[in-house]
């Protein structure tokens, strides 16, 4: 019935809907009705940017799934245009026409059957006879047809090689007339300037078009994609014969391309060879490739550090004894031999470390060294990398707080921050909390922005995960030994209370937890479960019902779950899927790709977009949805966001996020599955982490064999980054460019 395995054949049908799609690479599962004798089947493939409703010819093999059967995978597709009311009601339905939703699209098709799309092109004023459209959306109405129709040559051609028509306006946007020139000169364009579309896509789009495989362009955009893909996963570099096995591997080309298409890359400076400081096992030194932007900032945080360190302190000098005594009587406490140490050092030092787990005395000492300095009335700046950082910050110390960008003030208009080093914060004193989450980039752009006269405290827990951007920039600091640092490690007696303090740290010393017996009181908790389907509607259950019953949590403000791993029946993918369908079952929604936004859904930013002033990683909840015009919005913790269909692609759902995604954050209650199908992250930093991401409450879900095997497990993927070389090497002429060159 299903035709014969790898035979190639072509079917034109439509897509029902998007069952999954990858946020990596857009590999999709859809359900597609075919016009043949197939009738609706599952196709599978690259089909970035395809929405349901849209009218495919497809072309590809038949597969068999061992679990899911027969499937249709797609080697290549092109979008067409719909001709039955019952696609015409779905192609309008797709987000195509901005002022068009699934309602007024029904409506449409309602009153004017398959000559809708006629009277749109030809007679707009009769769309004023259907119930909710006025002249003002009739306005809007046409002027997004008009765009469609100046597009059209464009969209042909995009989608003559393989790219949707969601995909396609992206290009337009970013290109406009120019997008066809563009496409064709050097098509792996769109994986660096198209947030969407990524090297495979690219990839296929220049082999249709004809592009010799083993072209130079080709080598030269793969060695970019894999020193960007390498970035993604923490390392800021890739030492030379890393990146041309990668390079080989990703791109099958000889030894000989991949070099000629590095050496120009060098010569373009659109990478940089470091040839001295990085050395192999065998101590010999090994050339190394690093992304321009990624050299500039870790040789420029070198360079930065030390100029902090050696120019002159602004704030003047005080008697630390005595301001020690004071702020005791002030505060009415009595610090600890090693807290006294920190605040006195941060009296003297110009720029050091404070580092330590939860319990530790952190908050005391800041409020200790915000006393002191107020009363000096000096300029003091508290900053943070997220929102909810900030906000703890500010809610600890109560003084304000800023996130690092805000504190950077990036300008859309002119493509940057405005604070740098021709225009610093204007302050005396910064406190940066959470510094384990900074990653290189952000470093070097913020320590650009302080001025040399500025001195600057560093406080973070160099036991938690790295950042989830490139570099071990905490961690290359620390173990520098180039900065004073003071380490705390004694848990404080109303610290020790609590079971997820106290766990944490018996954590770190690779002990089991302990674990309250049933009936007994705690705030952290263990349920084993070994089968993953049952941990998932344990998880369900626990964030639905128990959680809120016994101890009045909210669900969507107060309870999170942090799962190790995206993928797997308890990764966050799927939880999401499940946790939504409990939580928020029927809410009027907006289909993105595989996703569904309802009202009052949880979701998190995954891109940076300075544009509407919101990271990665930013949780908020869905207060607005607007079915028709396919819009919703989204607030967070201090602002509301605007997004339209095509700005959806940078939201997920966030009832269940990664251990890297909770980083900053503090929840009142976490859920967490620890599960042999996390068995590749199962690391003792990553329980760790998001142990300490919980305030009043943790539940694990799973089995102690899991969590036995990611506490005794110290071996963490060592991120490729020399900024701690560069740091030990400034008195030994270590070399520093100049990053303004």
């Amino acid at each position: 019935m299903f035709g014969i395995p790898n035979e190639c054949q072509s079917l034109e049908g439509e897509v029902e809907r998007i069952v999954y799609q990858s946020d990596e690479d857009s590999y999709t599962v859809a359900r597609f009705r075919a016009k043949d004798k197939y009738g609706e089947i599952t196709i599978t493939g690259n089909l970035a940017g395809v929405q349901p409703g849209e009218i495919l010819n497809v072309k590809g093999r038949w597969m068999s799934h061992k679990k899911f059967g027969p499937q249709f995978h797609v080697e290549s597709f092109t979008c067409l245009v719909p001709s039955s009311v019952r696609g015409i009601e779905k192609y309008l339905s797709s987000g195509m026409i901005k002022g068009i939703g699934p309602v007024m699209a029904k409506r449409l098709v309602g009153a004017f059957g398959k000559d809708t799309l006629d009277i749109i092109e030809s007679k707009p004023e009769k769309l004023g006879e259907v119930e909710g459209i006025g002249p003002k959306r009739i306005g809007m109405i046409t002027k997004a047809w008009e765009t469609q129709k100046e597009i059209k040559q464009i969209m042909v051609f995009l989608q003559g090689h393989d790219v949707s028509a969601a995909l396609a306006v992206k290009i337009y946007k970013h290109y406009g007339q120019e997008a066809i020139s563009i496409v064709r000169e050097n098509p792996y364009r769109l994986s660096t300037d198209i947030f969407g579309i990524g090297f495979k896509t690219a990839d296929k789009i220049a082999m249709k078009l004809g592009m010799p495989a083993d072209s130079l362009v080709r080598a030269k955009a793969g060695a970019l994609f894999v020193l960007n893909q390498m970035a993604d996963k923490g390392h800021c570099f890739l030492p030379m014969p890393v990146l041309i096995e990668e390079c080989q591997n990703t791109l099958g080309l000889n030894n000989e391309l991949v070099n000629e298409a590095i050496n120009d890359l060098a010569i373009e400076q659109r990478i940089q060879i470091e040839e001295a400081l990085y050395k192999d096992s065998k101590n010999q030194s090994i050339k190394c490739a690093y992304l321009a932007a990624f050299f500039t900032a870790e040789a420029g945080i070198c360079r930065l550090i030390n100029r902090l360190k050696t120019y002159k302190k602004r704030i003047r000098a005080v008697d630390s004894g005595r301001a020690l005594d004071w702020v005791e009587g002030k505060m009415g406490i009595t610090l600890d031999p090693i807290q006294k140490e920190a605040v006195a050092k941060a009296l003297e030092k110009k720029i050091m470390i404070i580092t330590g787990g939860p319990g530790t005395g952190k908050t005391t000492i800041i409020k200790s060294i915000l006393s002191i300095y107020n009363e000096l009335k000096i300029r003091i700046i508290l900053a943070a990398p997220t929102g909810r950082a900030a906000k703890r910050m500010q809610e600890a110390t109560g003084h304000k707080a800023k996130t690092i960008h805000r504190l950077l003030e990036f300008s859309p208009q002119k493509g940057r921050f405005l604070k740098d080093e021709q225009n610093p914060i204007e302050a005396d004193l910064i406190i940066l909390d959470e510094v384990s989450m900074v990653d290189t980039i952000l470093m070097y752009h913020l320590l650009k922005a302080i001025h040399p006269y500025a001195s600057m405290i560093l406080v973070g827990d160099s036991n938690q995960l790295p950042s989830v951007g490139a570099g071990n920039v905490l961690g290359d600091i620390c173990s520098s030994n180039i900065i004073d640092m003071v380490k705390l490690e004694k848990i404080f007696r109303q610290a020790q209370e609590s079971l997820i303090v106290s766990n944490a740290h018996r954590i770190l010393k690779k002990e089991f937890p302990v674990i309250p017996k049933k009936g007994e009181k705690g705030d952290f908790f263990f349920i084993t479960e070994e089968d993953p389907e049952k941990i998932l509607n344990m998880i369900i259950e626990l964030y639905k019902l128990h959680i809120p019953n016994r101890f009045g949590f909210d669900p969507y403000q107060d309870i999170q779950v942090i799962t190790p791993m995206n993928k797997g029946v308890v990764g966050a993918a799927n939880l999401n899927q499940e946790l939504q369908k409990h939580l928020n079952p029927v809410s009027p929604g907006i289909q993105r790709g595989g996703r569904i936004f309802k009202l009052h859904d949880k979701v998190m930013q995954i891109r940076n977009n300075y544009d509407k002033d919101v990271f990665n990683g930013d949780i908020g909840n869905v207060i607005h949805l607007d079915e028709d015009m396919l819009e919703l919005a989204v607030k967070y913790d201090d602002h509301t966001v605007n997004y339209d269909i095509a700005d959806l692609d940078e939201l997920v759902l966030a009832y269940a996020i990664s251990v890297h995604k909770s980083q900053g954050s503090e929840y009142q209650a976490i859920i967490m599955p620890v599960s042999m199908q996390h068995y590749p992250l199962l690391q003792r930093n990553l329980i760790y982490t998001a142990l300490t991401r919980a305030r009043r409450l943790i539940i694990m879900v799973g089995t102690k064999k899991a969590l036995s095997i990611a506490i005794q497990n110290t071996k963490v993927e060592k991120r490729f980054t020399l900024l701690r070389e560069r740091l030990m090497n400034l008195n030994n002429n270590c070399r520093i460019i100049d990053d303004n060159q």
